[in-house]
């Protein structure tokens, strides 16, 4: 295996992981500044008022996104168990 190709795949890794994990980020960012605001305005200085929130926008975001994050996941390890014979060979 090529330096180039170990840089493709770890490249390609990289691509997957951020695209997958992003709807996911973006759902908690957004509840953490909607509920902020919310503190501000009220004044109430709760630490654990964001928690249940957050996990319940997790958890929609995941049962909505889940099955296109598995497709993607499960895509790019069938691509890598396909090249395998091109990773071993010198």
């Amino acid at each position: 295996m090529t330096s180039e190709a170990a840089v493709e795949m770890i490249r390609s890794g990289l691509y997957i992981i951020l695209k997958c994990a992003l709807p996911i980020l973006l759902v908690s960012m957004a509840i953490g500044l909607v509920v902020s605001i919310f503190q501000t305005v009220t004044s109430i200085q709760e630490q654990t008022l964001t928690f249940v929130p957050k996990v319940l926008g997790i958890f929609l975001t995941i049962m909505l996104l889940g099955n296109w994050i598995m497709n993607n996941v499960v895509g790019f390890t069938t691509e890598l168990w396909s090249n395998f014979v091109y990773y071993v060979h010198k």
